[in-house]
């Protein structure tokens, strides 16, 4: 199952759009596009023509029942002792009416790809093509040893014939496994002293110039963005021009850790759109979209494609690597980029400032240090996966999950449907296996 790039028409009229959406804040500007007024489904339609990595933005959407016959007993406070899955293709407003027992529904991004996690087949979606585009003949980016980023990276570079330079941090377990034996098969992988990947922005560069060698030419992801923004490129013409007019053997593009560029929002407003569609979800009805959070990226992608399209979703993001602070950093940081590049019309759509939140960031049901394991987590994720056929992992997946089965239970009729994406993880298991062998023990029992 590949991730081919699918063409789209139109990249005259996206030029334009662009130019006509262009601040003051950037260079190349026309005068008067103030007066420019679009909605806010136009204003998503022209910043979505463009070339994809996925064919189509489709994803499986199934409804998780939660019986309230015996009450609501809980196995180890995660899920409910009688739950029911509901396969569904289309979810119009008789359905979803209808059925009126405590349930939520869960969009499974888990199956994008067989190798590359749901989110980052979203937040590659868009970047992937521009790295195309700019005849990017190797990519340097960085994770941790089970990094998902990096695996993603590796395959999807791998399907097009790019090169990927995987910098991982720490060392090497004894044995390869999950993301990083992906990453190993797929890429280059170079280990990290700890120490040494605390600056993350210089081993990038120190090791971009080191592949580049003396003939190649290394340029930051930012600035292939910051290229077709201006230029309006969003073909291969120009880049190839560039390519071949500057001599260089080899094109080395740095991605930072996570994907977490203001590109990857895309996709995740491309994954809004198709879920906003009348069959589906529509754009009138008030949704509790809940999202597991690593960098909390496709949490804003999310929470920006609500506010572009003028839907009543309210996104939860369950924070689990950092603090509300840094993530609200991160969020502002994004938004202000994105209205840089993309020039989104914020006070029109009621977003007065691009410091204003567009997520609810709630902590976990047990918080704990990133990646940690908690007793009872591996059994849940078992019986949840014996029960509904989905698998979800204790870092991940489960923490929304939880979510979701709280808010599943509280809204009744007349309130809001509550969603889970299951933004993937699967090979992570692997990963914790190794580390929390007595957790996975106990499921011979």
């Amino acid at each position: 199952m590949s991730m081919k790039v699918q063409r789209f028409p139109s990249k005259a009229a996206i030029s334009a759009t662009k130019r006509s959406l262009y601040s003051g804040e950037l260079p190349h500007t026309q005068q008067g596009v103030a007066e420019v007024k679009f909605s806010g489904e136009e204003f998503v339609a022209k910043l979505l023509d463009r070339r994809w990595t996925l064919p189509v933005p489709d994803a499986k959407i199934q409804q998780i029942l939660l019986s309230a016959k015996n009450g609501y007993g809980t196995l180890g406070g995660y899920l409910s002792n009688d739950v029911s899955l509901l396969n569904n293709a289309n979810l119009g407003p008789r359905m979803m009416e209808d059925n009126q027992e405590p349930s939520f529904y869960i969009v499974r991004d888990d199956l994008l790809h067989p190798l590359v996690n749901g989110n980052k087949s979203r937040k590659l979606d868009a970047l992937l093509p521009l790295v195309e585009d700019h005849s990017v003949t190797d990519v340097v980016t960085c994770g941790g040893c089970q990094s998902a980023h990096a695996a993603a990276v590796a395959v999807s570079c791998a399907e097009r014939g790019i090169k990927s330079h995987l910098l991982l941090r720490g060392e090497q377990p004894e044995i390869q496994t999950g993301y990083n034996l992906i990453s190993a098969m797929y890429g280059k992988v170079t280990y990290i002293p700890r120490s040494l990947y605390a600056d993350r922005k210089k081993m990038l560069k120190n090791h971009a110039d080191y592949v580049a060698g003396s003939s190649g030419h290394v340029l930051w992801f930012d600035d292939i963005l910051e290229d077709s923004t201006i230029r309006n490129n969003f073909g291969s013409n120009f880049a190839q021009q560039e390519a071949r007019r500057s001599g260089h053997s080899r094109n080395i593009a740095i991605v930072n850790e996570g994907a977490g560029d203001v590109v990857a929002l895309l996709g995740v407003i491309r994954l809004v759109q198709y879920l906003s569609q009348d069959h589906l979800f529509g754009k009138k009805r008030s949704l509790k979209l809940i999202v597991d959070a690593g960098t909390g990226t496709t949490a804003v992608g999310l929470g920006l494609g609500a506010i572009c399209l003028g839907l009543p979703w309210e996104i939860t993001a369950v924070m689990l690597a950092d603090t509300v602070d840094k993530y609200q950093q991160h969020e502002t940081r994004l938004i202000s980029n994105f209205k840089r590049h993309f020039g989104f019309p914020f006070v029109e759509s009621g977003l007065n400032d691009a410091s204003e939140s567009v997520v609810h960031w709630v902590d976990r049901h047990c918080p704990r240090k990133f990646g940690n394991v908690l007793e009872g987590e591996v059994e849940a994720c078992h019986e949840i996966a014996q029960r509904t056929g989905i698998l979800v992992d204790p870092v991940y997946t489960l923490s929304a999950w939880e979510m979701a089965t709280v808010l599943g239970k509280r809204e009744t009729k007349g309130d809001a449907k509550v969603v889970m994406l299951h933004t993937g993880g699967t090979l992570g298991m692997f990963g914790l296996a190794q580390r929390y062998r007595s957790y996975f023990s106990k499921l011979k029992d």
